[in-house]
């Protein structure tokens, strides 16, 4: 699993919206889509660094395309 900081979910939110995805739900979990993909971030902070590696990948980024990101 890749290495990615824990970060909050707000910064993660943000940096997934500036890589192309909109929110298209929210609840405990936000749910976003670039319509081809669909992440679920959690809503606590900060997320977990094996959490957050899994968003990133499902995502479709790299780890240093994240990292620029933030």
């Amino acid at each position: 699993m890749p290495k990615v900081p824990g970060v909050n979910h707000l910064a993660a939110v943000k940096v997934l919206e500036k890589a192309g995805f909109r929110i298209e739900r929210q609840g405990k979990h936000i749910v976003m889509t670039n319509g081809e993909r669909i992440v679920t971030v959690p809503r606590h902070n900060p997320v977990n660094y094996l959490t957050m590696g899994g968003i990133v990948r499902d995502a479709g980024l790299s780890i240093d395309e994240f990292k620029k990101l933030l």
